[in-house]
C-alpha cells in the first residue's frame, strides 16, 4: 500500500468508545507509515495522540448550533491545502459539515469519504448523513442490519449493500489477557475497601449508573440467588451520570429498602475494572436497549470469565462467539439468574478463546479498506 494521509474527525478527544477507535486507528496508520490526522475540538486524550505519532488539528465541529454549518468552508480549504487521501467521520455533526465540504470539491480533487456507525442513531435525515460515506463501517452485524432495515436501498440508493463493510472493534489481549492473576497487593487493597466479599462468589455489572444498564434486573437477580441460599455479592461497577442523579439514589434506595446493603457494592467508577473482571465469578449483561457492540461483554470474556447477558444487539453475537450458555432472553431475569447459578456451581462449558474480536483485526481491516478505496 502506497503512504496514506487519512484524516478522521469528531466531536472531541476526552473518553469513550468512538474516540478510544480513533487512536487505536491512528496508532496502526503511523505504524505502518501512513500520515495520520485527527480533527476534534481538544480533550485530554490528545496529548497521547501526539505522543503516538499523530497530528492533531482543533476545530470544534461537535457543537449542536447551525452556525457549525458554516465551517465547511475552512474545512473544504483544509481538505484542499491537505490533501488527504481518506477523509473518515466518526459522528454526526462532524460528518456533515465534512460532507458539505466534500461536496463541493472537483471529484478529481476530493479525498475519499469515509463514515463509521458507532451505534444504532435515531432514524432521520440528520442521522442519515452517516450512511453518505464512498465506505460505510458498520461496528457489528447487529449496526449493519438496522441499517439495511432503516435506510433501504429503495428509498437511500447510494447505500448499497457492497457501501457497507462490517469490521468489529477489538480488543487487545495484552490488555485483557486470558486467565489473568491480579497482583497480590492489589488483591489486599482490593479486599480491604470491600471486606463484605470476603470468600463470597462475586457477580459484577459493569457500566455507567444509567437506566438503560439494568441495575434493578441486576438487583432482582442477586435478591433472588441470596434467597435460595448462595452466598454471593454483587458489585455495580460504574460512575453515577452526572446528567441523572436521580436514578443513582433510586437504586441506592432499592438496595437499602430490600436489605441487601451488605449484598450490592457500589465501586464507582474504576481504572482497575481488569483485576475486578478477573475476581469475577460471573460477569452480567442486562441492558433493556441493545448494544450497538458490548465492549464490558468481550473484556471479560477475553479473559475466560463466563458472561450472562440478554441476548440482543452486539451483546447476542459476542455472547454466541465465545459463550452460547450466557445468553438469555432481552428482560428474562429468571433465566439470567438460572444461567448465573449454573456459572457459580460450575455447571457451564468453558469460555471459547476469542480469535474475532481483536484490536488487530480491526486495524488491520480498516486499514485495508482505506487502501482499496485509495
Amino acid at each position: 500500500m502506497k503512504p496514506l494521509k487519512v484524516l478522521q474527525l469528531l466531536p472531541a478527544l476526552d473518553s469513550g468508545g468512538v474516540e478510544r477507535g480513533t487512536l487505536e486507528i491512528a496508532r496502526a496508520l503511523v505504524a505502518a507509515g501512513h500520515e495520520s490526522v485527527v480533527l476534534s475540538k481538544g480533550g485530554r486524550l490528545v496529548a497521547q495522540l501526539q505522543a503516538e505519532g499523530s497530528r492533531h488539528i482543533a476545530r470544534d465541529l461537535g457543537r449542536k448550533s447551525p452556525t457549525t454549518f458554516l465551517h465547511y468552508r475552512a474545512l473544504r480549504k483544509l481538505f484542499e491545502a491537505e490533501r488527504f487521501d481518506i477523509v473518515h467521520a466518526r459522528s454526526r455533526l462532524p460528518a456533515w459539515v465534512a460532507w458539505l465540504a466534500w461536496r463541493g470539491m472537483p471529484a478529481d480533487a476530493r479525498p475519499h469519504f469515509v463514515t463509521t456507525v458507532h451505534g444504532m442513531h435515531s432514524v432521520s435525515r440528520y442521522s442519515a448523513i452517516m450512511c453518505a460515506g464512498e465506505r460505510v463501517i458498520a461496528v457489528s452485524d447487529t449496526v449493519r442490519d438496522y441499517l439495511r432495515s432503516h435506510y433501504p436501498p429503495t428509498r437511500w440508493p447510494h447505500l448499497a449493500d457492497e457501501r457497507i463493510t462490517v469490521i468489529p472493534r477489538g480488543i487487545d489481549p495484552a490488555e485483557f489477557p486470558r486467565d489473568y492473576p491480579p497482583s497480590d497487593e492489589w488483591l489486599a487493597r482490593f479486599h480491604a475497601e470491600f471486606p463484605q466479599i470476603g470468600q463470597r462468589k462475586v457477580l459484577t455489572l459493569p457500566g455507567r449508573l444509567t437506566r438503560l444498564k439494568g441495575h434493578h434486573d441486576f438487583i432482582t437477580l442477586v435478591a433472588r440467588l441470596v434467597a435460595e441460599g448462595v452466598d454471593v455479592i454483587g458489585l455495580v461497577v460504574g460512575g453515577e451520570d452526572p446528567k441523572r442523579p436521580g436514578y443513582a439514589k433510586e437504586i441506592r434506595a432499592r438496595v437499602q429498602a430490600e436489605g441487601l446493603a451488605g449484598r450490592i457494592l457500589f465501586t464507582g467508577h474504576r481504572s482497575d475494572v481488569r483485576e475486578i473482571y478477573s475476581v469475577s465469578d460471573c460477569v452480567l449483561s442486562l441492558s433493556s436497549t441493545p448494544e450497538s457492540f458490548g465492549r464490558t461483554v468481550l473484556e471479560p470474556l477475553a479473559m475466560g470469565r463466563p458472561v450472562v447477558g440478554y441476548a440482543h444487539g452486539g451483546v447476542a453475537e459476542i455472547l454466541a462467539e465465545l459463550f452460547p450458555h450466557g445468553a438469555v432472553g432481552k428482560g428474562d431475569v429468571a433465566a439470567a439468574t438460572v444461567r448465573a447459578a449454573d456459572v457459580i456451581a460450575g455447571r457451564t462449558p468453558v469460555v471459547e478463546h476469542n480469535s474475532r474480536f481483536l484490536l488487530a483485526n480491526m486495524q488491520a481491516q480498516t486499514l485495508k479498506l482505506y487502501g482499496s478505496l485509495a
